[in-house]
C-alpha cells in the first residue's frame, strides 16, 4: 500500500558549492524545505539578488525508508530548473519552477543514500519567466516527499498527475461522473474499486471493474452544485487499486459539479445564473520570507481575500501551491490558472511552454475551483506578435483543449497591443492589462476603451486582468497620479470600480494586485524591491483604504470604514473625509456632533469637515462603527511626503530653464512638439535595444498610438525610473544628457 513520508527535515544547503559533493558536506547550512535562497536579496532592490546554482543534500538510511517495491522523491517546487542525483547518479532533470514533479530513485538506492538537488534560478533563453515584474525566487520552496509504491500503482511518473481524472456531466438534477486512472504494472486478476462520497463522508456511489478497464462513469442523484461562494459543494473520488481483495494502492480527490459559460455580452454564468467574476490577481511571496510560504500563510490570504468579497482570483503568473487551490475549491472562489509565458517571447522556449502547460492541466485538473488556462501575459510587451509566437498560442490552445475540453481558454493582453493583432484571436476568452491613471492616460480611460473593444470585436469576451496603482504610507489632501499615496490609489479605485462593476459585458476583473510583492528591480515610491500595488501591504499587517472600497462593493457582510486613518495631520482648514460601507447611510461625527446623513448608491460617501484643533471622528451605518482622529498643523508633516531611494536622478537635480521642456515634464506634453516627438522618439529606439539585448529594434515598438495613449502621463524621470523592471538600464549622464537636449525645446505656447 502506498506510503508517503515527508522529507522536509534536516537538508544541507550550499550557495557556494561549484558542483554536487560526493559524500555528505561539512559545513554547509542546515536548512527546512520550504526553503528560498532570495528572501531578503530578492525584495530589497537593486535588481542584484543571487540568481544561480545552489545546492541541497540529505543523506538517508534504507532501513529508515517504508516498505515498497518502488520509491519516488516528490518535489513540489523548486525554482526554477532542478537536476536530481542519487549517489552520484545524475536520475532527472525538470525545467519549470512552479508545478510538482518526481523521480523514480528505485534502483540507485543503496543502504545508505546520498540525495542531491541542484537548483537554479539563472538567467537563460529557454525556462520561463525571464523578465517580468516579480521576483524569480531560487529555492527548493515547497514540500518534498518520499512515495513508498508497490510494483502496481497509481502513475507516478506522468507529469506530476494525481493519478486519477474526474470529469462530472449534469443531467438534469443528476449527474454523471467519469472516473479515469492512470496505471502501471497492472497484473492479470487486479481489480479497481470507484467509490464517491458526499462531503460529510457517506457514500454516493460505487463500482468494481477489472484493472485493465481504467475508465468507470458513475451516477449521483439529487446532485449539489458547487455554486461559488453561495454553496462550494465537494463530493470525493476514491480509486482502489485490489489484488484479490488486499488494497495495493489508492489515490483520491475531492471534485466539485458546476456548469459555466463565458458570454461576450452577458460575462460569466455559473449553474446558469449570472455570477459576476470582480476580485483580485495574486503572488505568492511574503516580505522576509521569498516564496517559502507555509499553509498559514496560504490560509491568511485566503482570509482576506474571502474578506474583500471577490468572487474570483487571478492566479499569477505560474501554477500555484495544491493547498491553494484546494483552499479556493472549498470557498468557492473561481480561478484563473496560468503559466509564466510572460513579456518576453523566447523561441528557444517552445518546449518549456508545452510541458508547463501540460502539468499545470493535469496536475489541476480536478480542481472545480479553475475555469479557464491562461495561456500568455503580455507577451507581445517587445512588440507585435510573430508567426513562431502564434505557432506556440495556437499549440498551446490546442493542448489546453485536447487535455481538458471541458474549460476555456484565456489570455492577458497588453494594453499597447494592437486590437487588430491576430493573436488576440487565439483563446476562448481574453482580458486586458490596463493602467490607465497610473502608468499615463487617466482613469476615465479605461471604460471607455473596453466599450470600444467590445464594440469592434463583439463576439469575443473581454475582461480587465489587470489594473492598479501604487501606495505607500504617503498621504495628501490633494491626490494625483503618480504621487504613491494611499489617497491616490483610494481615488484610482474609487472610479475603476464604478466604470468596471457596472458593465455586465466583462466576463471578470482582477485588481492588481491583492497584495505588495518583490520585484527587485523596482526602485519608485520610495521602498525599493516591492510592487506596491497591493490592497494589503506585503507583510498582510495593513489593509489600504482601496481594501474597503472594494469590501464596499462585495463583501455581505456590514461594515464601515473611515479612510485616512494615517493621514492625520492636515493643513487645511476644510478637509474631505472619505468614508466606505455596503450599507445604505452613514451618519458622521466630529467630536460627537453629528456633521450630517449622507446616501450613496456607489458606497463612498464623502463629508467636508472643519478642521480646527483636534478632531475625534466617528462614522456610523447601522449597527457598524469606526472612528479616527485628525489633527490641524500649520505645515505638512514631512513623514507625509514621497522620499525616494536610490533614484537615478530626483527632480531637484534637473535643470528647468522657463520655457523649455526638462524631464519633469509628460511625454505626452513633449510629443505634441515637433521636435520633442523626434526626440522621443529616439530614445524610444534605444529602449528597444536595449529589450531586444542590441539588436535591430523590434517589431511593434514604434510609437503606436495605443502606446502613446498609455505613456502620455509619464513624466520623462518617471518613467525612466522605472526602466529597471523590463531590464534596461539609464545611467545618471544619460538622463542629464537628455535633460540638456529637452532644455533646447521650447514649450508651446499656452493658448488664449
Amino acid at each position: 500500500m502506498r506510503n508517503t513520508i515527508s522529507l522536509n527535515e534536516h537538508w544541507l544547503f550550499s550557495k557556494e558549492a561549484a558542483e554536487p559533493p560526493a559524500a555528505l558536506p561539512d559545513g554547509w547550512e542546515t536548512v527546512t524545505v520550504p526553503h528560498c535562497w532570495n528572501d531578503k536579496d530578492g525584495q530589497d532592490g537593486g535588481n542584484d539578488y543571487y540568481r544561480g546554482t545552489c545546492y541541497y543534500a540529505k543523506s538517508i538510511r534504507r532501513e529508515e525508508l517504508p516498505e515498497g517495491e518502488e520509491f519516488y522523491l516528490e518535489f513540489r517546487g523548486t525554482n526554477s530548473s532542478a537536476v536530481c542525483y542519487v549517489n552520484g547518479r545524475e536520475l532527472a532533470r525538470h525545467d519549470g519552477g512552479y508545478s510538482t514533479w518526481r523521480v523514480n530513485i528505485t534502483e540507485a538506492l543503496a543502504e545508505e543514500n546520498l540525495i542531491v538537488v541542484a537548483v537554479d534560478n539563472a538567467e537563460n533563453d529557454r525556462v520561463y519567466p525571464q523578465m517580468a515584474d516579480f521576483t524569480f525566487y531560487g529555492g527548493m520552496y515547497r514540500n518534498v516527499n518520499l512515495i513508498a509504491v508497490e510494483k502496481s500503482h497509481f502513475d507516478l511518473d506522468y507529469y506530476g498527475t494525481p493519478g486519477l481524472k474526474v470529469t462530472p456531466q449534469l443531467s438534469g438534477a443528476d449527474a454523471e461522473v467519469e472516473v479515469e486512472v492512470y496505471l502501471k504494472e497492472a497484473k492479470e486478476g487486479q481489480t479497481l474499486r470507484y467509490e464517491l462520497f458526499d462531503r460529510e463522508g457517506g457514500a454516493a456511489a460505487s463500482c468494481e471493474s477489472a484493472a485493465s478497464e481504467t475508465k468507470a462513469v458513475l451516477s449521483l442523484k439529487d446532485v449539489r452544485l458547487w455554486n461559488g461562494r453561495k454553496d462550494p459543494y465537494l463530493y470525493r473520488a476514491d480509486v482502489t487499486l485490489l489484488d484479490g481483495g488486499r488494497e495495493v494502492d489508492k489515490v483520491s480527490t475531492r471534485f466539485g459539479c458546476r456548469t459555466y459559460e463565458i458570454d461576450p455580452d452577458k460575462g460569466f454564468i455559473l449553474n446558469g445564473e449570472p455570477y459576476p467574476l470582480r476580485g483580485v490577481s495574486r503572488h505568492q511571496d511574503r516580505w522576509g520570507i521569498g516564496n517559502a510560504l507555509l499553509p498559514e500563510h496560504h490560509k491568511e490570504d485566503i482570509d482576506l481575500i474571502m474578506e474583500v468579497g471577490a468572487t474570483t482570483i487571478r492566479l499569477a503568473h505560474y501554477q500555484h501551491d495544491q493547498y491553494f487551490y484546494d483552499l479556493c475549491d472549498e470557498n468557492g472562489l473561481v480561478i484563473w490558472a496560468e503559466i509564466p509565458f510572460i513579456s518576453k517571447f523566447m523561441e528557444d522556449g517552445y518546449d518549456n511552454t508545452i510541458s508547463q502547460m501540460t502539468e499545470l492541466v493535469v496536475q489541476n485538473y480536478n480542481h472545480p475551483s479553475i475555469v479557464v488556462w491562461g495561456l500568455s501575459n503580455e507577451i507581445t510587451m517587445q512588440g507585435k506578435s510573430t508567426e513562431a509566437l502564434l505557432k506556440n498560442h495556437r499549440d498551446l490552445n490546442d493542448l489546453c483543449h485536447r487535455l481538458d475540453p471541458t474549460r476555456k481558454t484565456t489570455m492577458a493582453v497588453v494594453s499597447m497591443c494592437s486590437q487588430d493583432d491576430p493573436y488576440l484571436e487565439i483563446p476562448d476568452t481574453l482580458s486586458w492589462n490596463h493602467y490607465f491613471g497610473w502608468y499615463g492616460g487617466d482613469t476615465s480611460m479605461n471604460g471607455p476603451w473596453l466599450d470600444g473593444f467590445h464594440k469592434k470585436h463583439p463576439t469575443i469576451p473581454v475582461g480587465m486582468s489587470e489594473y492598479g496603482c501604487e501606495a505607500l504610507n504617503w498621504h495628501t489632501s490633494k491626490p494625483r497620479q503618480g504621487d504613491y499615496t494611499e489617497e491616490y490609489q483610494a481615488y484610482y479605485h474609487e472610479e475603476l470600480i464604478r466604470q468596471l462593476f457596472t458593465r455586465e459585458y466583462l466576463w471578470a476583473t482582477h485588481v492588481w494586485n491583492m497584495f505588495d510583492f518583490g520585484a527587485d528591480a523596482r526602485a519608485e515610491g520610495g521602498e525599493n524591491g516591492q510592487n506596491h500595488k497591493g490592497l494589503v501591504t506585503f507583510d498582510r499587517k495593513y489593509k489600504k483604504d482601496s481594501f474597503y472600497a472594494y469590501k464596499a462593493w462585495l463583501s455581505k457582510e456590514p461594515f464601515v470604514h473611515l479612510c485616512g486613518k494615517r493621514y492625520v495631520d492636515r493643513v487645511e482648514p476644510v478637509t474631505k473625509v472619505t468614508v466606505y460601507s455596503n450599507q445604505p447611510s452613514v451618519e458622521l461625527f466630529v467630536n460627537g456632533k453629528s456633521v450630517g446623513v449622507k446616501e450613496a448608491p456607489d458606497h463612498f460617501f464623502y463629508f467636508e469637515v472643519e478642521n480646527e484643533g483636534t478632531s475625534e471622528l466617528k462614522a456610523v451605518a447601522g449597527s457598524c462603527v469606526d472612528e479616527s482622529t485628525i489633527r490641524k498643523v500649520d505645515e505638512p508633516n514631512p513623514d507625509y511626503i514621497l522620499k525616494e531611494k536610490g533614484a537615478i536622478l530626483n527632480w531637484f537635480d534637473i535643470t528647468e530653464p522657463e520655457g523649455y521642456f526638462s524631464l519633469n515634464d509628460t511625454i505626452g506634453d513633449i510629443m505634441a512638439t515637433a521636435k520633442g516627438k523626434l526626440l522621443m522618439a529616439a530614445q524610444m529606439g534605444k529602449i528597444a535595444k536595449q529589450m531586444k539585448g542590441g539588436g535591430a529594434k523590434p517589431a511593434g515598438m514604434e510609437l503606436s498610438g495605443d502606446m502613446l495613449q498609455m505613456m502620455n502621463g509619464f513624466t520623462v524621470i518617471r518613467l525612466c525610473n522605472m526602466m529597471g523592471m523590463v531590464n534596461v538600464s539609464v545611467s545618471k549622464e544619460d538622463l542629464l544628457a537628455l535633460n540638456a537636449k529637452l532644455n533646447k525645446i521650447k514649450r508651446p505656447k499656452p493658448k488664449d
